[in-house]
């Protein structure tokens, strides 16, 4: 809830706890086994953030989030909550916030697309699991559509990049590198399975603007964006991928803007866990800078999951503000999260907090947040303060109003398919269609001109003279054999001797070399073996 120009998180019967605007691009963490109130925390936190001008972008994983487009409603515990700490005092009241509902299947959101140019290979090969061999190639196969002007938008462009690169291996390796078989039907196979879980949907265009993440309403509002993941938390790879390309374009998008009274978006990571799940140590380093200098373009990170073990130190170290639910200590692993959970707070004296760690109720927290001088406050136990929008998950209905009204539905609704790599390496080979209809019916048309030569009756032999000069060697017939070895082998007989060539012999010849360019040599060998055919 947002009073007194601070974020109130949660009270205690001696302490309000607020989390301070101009620190909350400092990050955060709310962790907690499921079903201890981390969704309820993390409507809190969104809301307040909304009614303080801030955007916000979060994933729906249940559902149930999609609550924050309508008017609260009370519930005895709200209620309770709410006369005990005198939340009506501080501005509680019941109210629906602005929502834009986001889907990458286009189902239960405006179409969220990416193109693959967009996402790159790097994170590419982390949807695809590459190996590192893999990875390589798919590297070329980028490399070579940007340095020929061959945009890669869909799967369908990839594909055909592949099997371009591939058949032209010989004119690339020599740039480029080796580029294995092997690893490009690895690849390929690959592509097949991102298919299946919805890769034709999200790797299209038109491509998403993150500008339009970064909205207020016409109250001044933040807009709050709901990626609804129900359906996409099957697709792991292809959720925690995009999540980590949206804070790659951030990062590299957005300004310097230094120290702010308040952040310019806040973008929560639910299951956190699954954006870490078998990353590369080199990844790994690169998402740490991330975090670590993305607060000064004024963009606040929240992660959630669990438990604090799920995140990797060198990012954990960078969550100042941090919300614990309850953990289970039920076998030696649980007990192990505990207490590294309890290690990352600062103590406070009058309570064990691993001990109390595992002793919160529901919609209960550890909380600690940084103070004005930037240093984590002493943990405090909280009840969470209560969200002003509804509990639960709004209806069908509902939802495709608000999809339907949204001013942005124009922009992304429709899907659009430009020209882009596979149908430029489609119009090449059309073209090289063209050129081999062009030269086949004069290839075609020479070659029988020869034939047709060849069987002509001999000239009369030189009449003799009185003085016997030496008679020259016996020239023989110019047949079938030594066309073939004259159109089809550069010009030599098939008998090995040295012919002299005629006007239309010599045109047969240039045609031929004009077609060995093309397919048109097998379509000459064709027309060959027909009239050979013909003649026996």
């Amino acid at each position: 809830m947002y009073a007194e120009d601070k974020i109130l998180i949660g009270c205690n019967e001696s302490e309000n706890v607020f989390l301070l605007p101009k620190l909350a691009n400092r990050h955060g963490l709310i962790a907690g086994a499921t079903g201890t109130g981390k969704t309820i925390t993390l409507k809190t936190l969104a809301e307040s953030f909304s009614d303080m001008g801030v955007p916000v972008f979060l994933a729906d994983m249940k559902g149930d989030i999609s609550g924050l487009a309508k008017i609260g409603s009370e519930t005895e515990k709200i209620k309770t909550n709410v006369e005990k700490y005198d939340l009506a005092a501080k501005g509680f009241k019941y109210q629906a916030y602005p929502v834009e509902f986001w889907d990458l299947f286009g189902e239960k959101g405006l179409p969220v697309r990416v193109t693959l140019s967009e996402m790159g290979p790097t994170l590419l090969a982390k949807i695809l699991n590459l190996s590192e061999a893999q990875t390589g190639v798919l590297n070329i196969v980028f490399r070579v559509a940007d340095n020929n002007s061959l945009p890669i938008i869909d799967l369908k462009d990839l594909k055909a990049m592949i099997n371009h690169v591939v058949e032209n291996k010989a004119q690339y390796e020599s740039e480029y590198g080796a580029i294995a078989e092997k690893s490009a039907n690895t690849i390929l196979r690959s592509l097949i399975t991102l298919e299946d879980q919805g890769g034709n949907d999200f790797f299209f265009e038109p491509a998403l603007d993150l500008n339009d993440f970064i909205r207020l309403d016409e109250n001044g509002k933040g807009i709050i964006n709901i990626l609804d993941a129900q359906k996409l938390s099957l697709s792991p790879e292809i959720y925690s991928t995009f999540l980590l390309w949206m804070l790659s374009e951030l990062f590299e998008n957005m300004p310097e803007v230094g120290d702010m009274d308040k952040p310019k978006f806040v973008f929560f990571f639910d299951e956190a866990h699954l954006l870490f799940d078998d990353m590369s140590p080199e990844f790994g380093k690169k998402i740490e800078q991330i975090v670590r200098l993305i607060r000064s373009k004024g963009v606040g990170l929240y992660f959630i999951s669990q438990s604090p073990a799920d995140i990797p130190d060198d990012i954990l170290a960078q969550l100042g503000n941090r919300v614990q639910h309850a953990l289970h200590a039920y076998t030696p692993k649980d007990q192990k999260a505990v207490k590294v959970a309890a290690e990352t707070f600062r103590p406070n004296p009058n309570f064990n907090t691993a001990d109390v760690i595992s002793e919160l109720g529901i919609g209960q927290a550890l909380v600690s947040v940084l103070d004005e001088k930037g240093v984590p406050t002493v943990v405090e136990q909280v009840d969470i303060v209560p969200p002003q929008s509804y509990i639960g998950a709004i209806d069908d209905a509902m939802r495709a109003e608000l999809i339907n009204l949204s001013e942005l539905k124009p922009k992304y609704y429709e899907a659009v398919d430009p020209q882009s790599a596979y149908e430029l390496l489609l119009n090449k080979i059309e073209e090289d269609s063209n050129l081999e209809s062009e030269v086949v019916p004069e290839t075609k048309e020479a070659i029988e001109q020869a034939i047709e030569e060849s069987h002509e009756a001999p000239a009369e032999p030189a009449p003799q003279v009185e003085e016997p000069a030496q008679e020259a060697p016996a020239q023989p017939a110019f047949g079938l054999g030594d066309i073939l070895g004259t159109v089809l082998g550069g010009g030599q007989p098939a008998n090995g001797k040295k012919a002299k060539k005629s006007e239309t012999q010599k045109m047969a010849e240039k045609a031929v070399a004009q077609a060995a360019n093309t397919a048109a040599r097998e379509v000459t060998k064709g027309i060959m073996r027909g009239i050979f055919g013909q003649m026996k």
